[in-house]
């Protein structure tokens, strides 16, 4: 496999994985009871950003690689309430809350950066 075709290159791969330790770096404090709660709800839905972006990066067809996009993007929106409802339940403070937040916006501009390349690369 050529380097260059690798998910590992994409900017927004990269940032979504690094938005996946960031949540894992804030949830190791959260209660215990948490564990299979809000602590696996947020984690997964991090992950799964990072994992719908590897994974439509090696679709066949450019219409299936956006659809795997667009499914990122909802599992960022989730996190992103997550995260909201981990600070209200006072689970994070707004200092811990505010790096993965902007990875979070970060990640956000760049999927919709790419599905916009993407849809007019398909239009032509």
């Amino acid at each position: 496999m050529s380097e260059t075709k690798r998910f590992e290159n994409l900017k927004v791969w990269q940032k979504s994985h690094e938005l996946v330790l960031e949540v894992y770096k804030v949830t190791q404090q959260f209660p215990t009871e948490e564990k299979f709660g809000l602590t696996s709800q947020i984690r997964r839905s991090a992950a799964s950003v990072a994992a719908n972006i590897a994974e439509g990066s090696k679709r066949q067809h450019l219409k299936e690689y956006i659809q795997m996009l667009s499914i990122s993007h909802g599992s960022l929106s989730e996190t992103e309430y997550h995260l909201l409802l981990a600070k209200d339940l006072n689970y994070l403070s707004d200092k811990k809350c505010q790096e993965p937040f902007n990875l979070s916006e970060e990640v956000g501009r760049m999927l919709n950066g790419l599905i916009k390349s993407l849809s007019k690369r398909r239009e032509v």
